[in-house]
């Protein structure tokens, strides 16, 4: 996919456009968000990661005329049966802050032992040639890691500051960016799609 020159990024999660530019910066891909083309963020309806990230890279792609990439994360905590999942960035309400959320988190897990607090983050790419692509390419990535008793660390976004990653013994939010794009599950979801990329 060498003439691949410019693509719109499908997200207005500042977060999110940050880390996705930084992980894609040597593709040598113009990548626009798509607040910058005027596109609004599209109502995530699918059941699953996989469904949201095509319903926003279709959208992207329909309203830009341009091919998108879409990213759908979540964490999943094995104590709430996978919540709060797809719901992550509105676990405590449709408009919620990511202090609100994780705050909800720690009261839900409250009395929890360390041992069962078990997590990971999860993340699915989509990206869509234009809004009718029959084959979409699709790439996931997992952090494994748990949720800490109190947060730490003052980088990253959403729920990082409660993430203890077992192998780095501290929180996402402690890691530098270069630690954390090779860690995390966006990293891991971004290394494939690159490598997808390379092989077309």
């Amino acid at each position: 996919m060498s003439n691949l020159a410019k693509l719109v990024l499908a997200s207005a999660n500042i977060g999110k456009i940050e880390e996705l530019q930084a992980l894609l910066k040597d593709l040598r891909i113009d990548i626009v968000p798509q607040g910058d083309l005027g596109i609004q963020d599209i109502e995530e309806t699918g059941l699953s990661f996989v469904e949201n990230s095509i319903l926003k890279a279709r959208n992207a792609a329909a309203l830009s005329n341009l091919p998108a990439i879409a990213d759908d994360s979540g964490l999943e905590v094995d104590y709430l049966q996978g919540a709060p999942g797809i719901y992550s960035a509105r676990f405590a309400g449709d408009n919620a802050t990511d202090a609100e959320n994780r705050a909800k988190l720690l009261d839900q897990l409250s009395d929890v032992p360390e041992k069962l607090r078990t997590a990971r983050y999860q993340t699915v790419i989509v990206f869509m040639r234009h809004a009718s692509d029959p084959t979409p390419i699709i790439c996931q990535g997992t952090w494994e890691g748990r949720i800490a008793f109190e947060q730490k660390g003052d980088s990253g976004f959403g729920y990082d500051s409660l993430f203890f990653v077992p192998e780095m013994a501290c929180h996402a939010a402690e890691l530098d960016a270069q630690a954390k794009q090779t860690l995390s599950h966006r990293g891991k979801a971004i290394t494939q799609f690159i490598n997808h990329l390379s092989a077309v």
